[in-house]
């Protein structure tokens, strides 16, 4: 059983930044992909960004390229989400996720690809 935490959620201004971490424990770590997904009240869970187990590949939602960078260190069982240039519309309920296989890239950007979740972290961007 894997358990994902994640943490650096807040408040930010316009054009401000934030880094989310999302530390797992429990099994081996190396061999997941992980995500990273939002949530705002009243809509579905969306795809944010999303990194293979080696860390060579990286993917990112259209909303979010170039601003935003997913990275992760396998030595610490943390990926991080280090947003840049945050809007207002970014203000969200963020979420990791772990996936045990190998997965598609377009797979990936999916909700239901994950097999383990986090609890979220709170992020609002202020106008």
């Amino acid at each position: 059983q894997v358990q994902l935490v994640e943490s650096g959620g807040g408040l930010v201004q316009a054009g401000g930044s934030l880094r989310l971490s999302c530390a797992a424990s429990g099994r081996p770590f190396r061999s997941y992909a992980m995500g990273w997904f939002r949530q705002v009240p009243g809509k579905e869970r969306e795809f944010v960004a999303a990194i293979r187990w080696s860390g060579d590949s990286t993917y990112y939602a259209d909303s979010v390229k170039g601003r935003f960078t997913i990275s992760r260190d396998n030595t610490k069982n943390t990926v991080y989400l280090q947003m840049n240039s945050l809007k207002p519309e970014d203000t969200a309920v963020y979420y990791c996720g772990g996936r045990t296989y190998y997965s598609t890239s377009s797979y990936l950007r999916e909700r239901r690809a994950y097999d383990y979740w986090g609890q979220g972290t709170q992020v609002t961007v202020s106008s």
